[in-house]
């Protein structure tokens, strides 16, 4: 203990300086000759944290910061009365589709029932052009101006006319919902915001089309009409999304574009809303807790069938699978850039929005309770004096009532991010020394040879401009890529185009690599440099993309932190091969063996402006590519 004393102590006098220099050369030089350990300790410890990130431990209970919001704290005067107006809107929207109306013939329609009520209607005709033809909607939209304010501020209830059920589920109930809430509320003066009624065509493109054009920012391939009517600065929102006939949870959505996120306290406001205004339980997503779906069990377990059932049946065990489930869901959305329903849209102009999930059951729950739960947190909504900001912007839901902080889970990816770091340092270092044995002391070693030859660290010459032609070139070739797969032709025959691609973009690096490999004879080997290189820069990137994107970045740690590490090259030229092919595969193998992410890729790059398409063809395939160029310089 002393020693470590000594050692930490800050010296005094002259040589203080000396003594911080000759500490600091102890420290790297203990750090390097234990590299290897220090970063395998980081990657286990790092992908460890990962699989702990569900345990309850590392969660704590939700609660509300902004004390403006007084969730639950109103009587609400939804009644049977209106209950029975979304009933008849419901009868006359089944024979909406009963009659197959066309999507004008149905805008017309929302029109008018819209105007009947005193509102201000209009109708947005839009169309989007993508690589695989166009895409139009009308779109119907009433404003409800504030009796209390001057309309500067808006909330807005949306409906698409399709559910996230999917398979072609129409969200009727939800749409009626919407019709019978502008009939409700407009007959109460204590709104202090405009309430912007929405039902949106289809399911995502046609709310994108209204709020590009509702805050003045088209796109280039999307062409819209003016608004006729707008409003103040929209600052949240809510989507419903009724497709059943009733419902036992209502759940929550609530993943942006891009890996945006609400902030918290919407989400925390109506779980006591839909709590103790509805009596509904809430969920996350369309996840039922253990204790509620006893009777689904097997179907919702992340164990394997071989797993025994006494274990399964744990209620600890119980509850980790459904974290998991909710965890994994979580990034699959966010990782993706994807929005998890309509409300996703909205966050990129600074709306919190969430979107409620009617989870189809028997029962007990339907018209009544979802517009009290509706009403109440708009009535929360209409307390705010400014925008949600005192709650989190980064979290994950873990279950209803907990979540994690930031300072939680972010460290997992960081420490991988680390070790990927240390070990491209460590790479530049080990490149710029080499062990030279002199001949006076190998023909003394011959002579007696008890004693090893002795030798010295020569400084050699590390000439960094080979990897950086290779890390541009193969940045450059994932700009042609992502230009290729986003192209007409690419949409037209994608089941041709996506193995000619990966052929070609697997063949041309081995063609080039002879052209600018070779070393001079007093240089550091290219390969050395440009491992080091590529995992420092794949590091930045996770380390920059956890920040912004924490989903993300922890699946590009698991995909490119020990592969990419453990690149190197190979006296086999077979062992190297397979290395390179293996590299290919992780790289660019998503082109064919997954056809459908890249379609809904492409589409949501094109229609919604994800940015996971070009992120994957130019940052992250380029780095694996790197890491493949590595085996093969030998």
């Amino acid at each position: 203990m002393d020693r470590i004393r000594g050692f930490l102590r800050r010296p005094r006098g002259p040589d203080a300086n000396i003594a911080r220099l000759r500490r600091r050369r102890q420290v790297a030089a203990y750090i390097h000759r234990n590299l290897t350990k220090l970063t395998t300790a980081l990657f286990i410890i790092g992908y460890a944290w990962m699989l702990l990130i569900p345990i309850p431990l590392l969660s704590q209970g939700t609660y509300i910061d902004e004390n403006a919001l007084q969730p639950a704290q109103v009587n609400t005067y939804w009644n049977w009365g209106d209950v029975h107006t979304a009933d008849l809107q419901l009868y006359q929207l089944d024979g909406i589709q009963e009659r197959n109306l066309t999507s004008e013939q149905r805008a017309e329609f929302f029109m008018t029932e819209f105007s009947k009520l005193g509102l201000a209607a209009s109708i947005q005709n839009y169309t989007f052009s993508t690589s695989k033809g166009t895409i139009s909607g009308n779109n119907v939209y009433a404003v409800m101006s504030s009796p209390r304010a001057a309309g500067t501020e808006a909330m807005v209830i949306s409906a698409s006319w399709l559910s996230r059920a999917g398979h072609g589920a129409l969200n009727l109930r939800g749409t009626s919902t919407v019709l019978s809430l502008a009939a409700f509320l407009k007959d109460y003066s204590l709104w202090a915001k405009d309430i912007i009624f929405i039902i949106s065509d289809d399911y995502l493109h046609g709310m994108h089309a209204w709020l590009n054009a509702y805050h003045g920012t088209v796109p280039s391939n999307l062409y819209t009409d003016p608004l006729e009517h707008t409003s103040g600065v929209i600052w949240t929102a809510l989507n419903i999304d009724y497709s059943s006939h009733s419902f036992s949870h209502l759940g929550v959505f609530h993943e942006g574009l891009n890996g945006r996120l609400p902030n918290q306290d919407l989400i925390n406001s109506f779980r006591l809303i839909s709590h103790y205004t509805g009596g509904v339980p809430m969920a996350v997503y369309d996840h039922l807790e253990p204790s509620d779906s006893v009777d689904r069990l097997p179907e919702q377990s992340v164990f394997p069938p071989w797993v025994p059932v006494s274990i399964q049946q744990s209620p600890q065990l119980q509850q980790y699978g459904y974290r998991v489930r909710n965890v994994v869901r979580h990034i699959g959305y966010q990782a993706r850039g994807m929005c998890s329903g309509v409300h996703g849209l909205m966050h990129q102009f600074r709306i919190d929005a969430i979107t409620l999930f009617a989870v189809p059951a028997d029962g007990p729950h339907g018209f009544h309770a979802l517009g009290r739960i509706v009403e109440s947190t708009l009535r929360t909504m209409n307390n705010l004096l400014e925008r949600l900001h005192a709650s989190f912007f980064f979290y994950i839901l873990t279950s209803p009532g907990t979540f994690m902080k930031i300072g939680m889970f972010l460290p997992s990816a960081i420490l991988v991010s680390v070790a990927m770091l240390f070990k491209g340092l460590g790479e530049w270092v080990t490149a710029g020394w080499v062990w030279e044995i002199s001949e006076a002391s190998l023909k003394s070693s011959e002579t007696e040879k008890s004693s090893p030859a002795k030798g010295t660290w020569r400084n050699r010459r590390r000439s960094l401009l080979s990897a950086l032609i290779v890390v541009v070139t193969t940045h450059v070739l994932g700009v042609f890529v992502f230009n290729l797969v986003c192209s007409r032709w690419f949409a037209e025959y994608p089941s041709f185009l996506a193995p000619a691609i990966f052929a070609a973009v697997s063949v041309i690096p081995p063609i080039l690599l002879p052209l600018f490999s070779a070393n001079a004879p007093e240089a550091a080997p290219s390969s050395m440099l440009l491992k080091s290189s590529n995992l420092c820069l794949a590091s930045t990137v996770i380390s920059i993309m956890s920040l912004l994107n924490f989903s993300l970045a922890a699946v590009l740690a698991i995909a490119m932190g020990v592969p990419l590490a453990t690149s190197n090259t190979s006296s086999s030229t077979i062992i190297s091969r397979l290395r390179y092919a293996g590299y290919c595969v992780l790289a660019w193998g998503w082109l064919v063996l997954l056809p459908g992410e890249v379609e809904s890729a492409i589409w949501n790059w094109e229609v919604l402006g994800v940015w996971f398409a070009p992120f994957i063809c130019i940052v992250y395939a380029p780095l694996v590519m790197q890491a493949a160029i590595v085996c093969l310089q030998g």
